[in-house]
């Protein structure tokens, strides 16, 4: 469990890292505002891009404390610049590294309650990583990528695997 959670995890975390450089970088060689990208949506019901880079954080941290039994984080959703979002990645990271990889151990058979929306669930732990923590937190970095993409920031799918 604990090879399908953390390296992955992380290397796409770093990989989203790596787009927000990117994203920056574009924004100040276009003079175009930051502010303008931070809030932007592919659509108007849909999380603007800030909140993609958050929610993409949380999914990693929480589904990595859950597996491993370890206390879930909070992170307070405050950020409102690239650096602050850099921050962000880098506290969800440092996370992934503190967690004890014993606590690993079984955690495929392992009962795991959490939020669903306005309901709980409970999986055994290779569900909930297969099929709920994974697909979010993919989903929420794919979806960032994409609004850089739709953007204009010339990012391609080696930027997203982080290779």
């Amino acid at each position: 469990m604990y090879s399908q959670t953390i390296p992955p995890m992380d290397r796409t975390l770093g990989a989203l890292a790596n787009l927000l450089t990117k994203a920056q970088t574009h924004c100040e060689a276009k003079s175009i505002k930051p502010e303008a990208l931070l809030a932007f949506r592919l659509f108007p019901e849909m999380l603007p891009f800030t909140k993609q880079v958050q929610l993409s954080c949380d999914f990693a941290a929480r589904a990595a404390a859950r597996i491993s039994a370890s206390d879930v984080p909070a992170f307070p959703d405050t950020e409102t610049s690239f650096a602050e979002l850099q921050d962000r990645i880098k506290a969800a990271r440092a996370f992934l590294a503190a967690v004890p990889k014993a606590g690993f151990d079984g955690a495929e058979s392992r009962s795991i309650t959490f939020p669903a929306g306005k309901t709980e669930m409970t999986l055994p732990g290779q569900q909930f990583l297969s099929t709920f923590a994974l697909p979010q937190f993919y989903f929420h970095v794919t979806t960032a990528y994409n609004i850089l993409r739709h953007n204009g920031i010339e990012v391609g799918k080696r930027d997203y695997m982080g290779v």
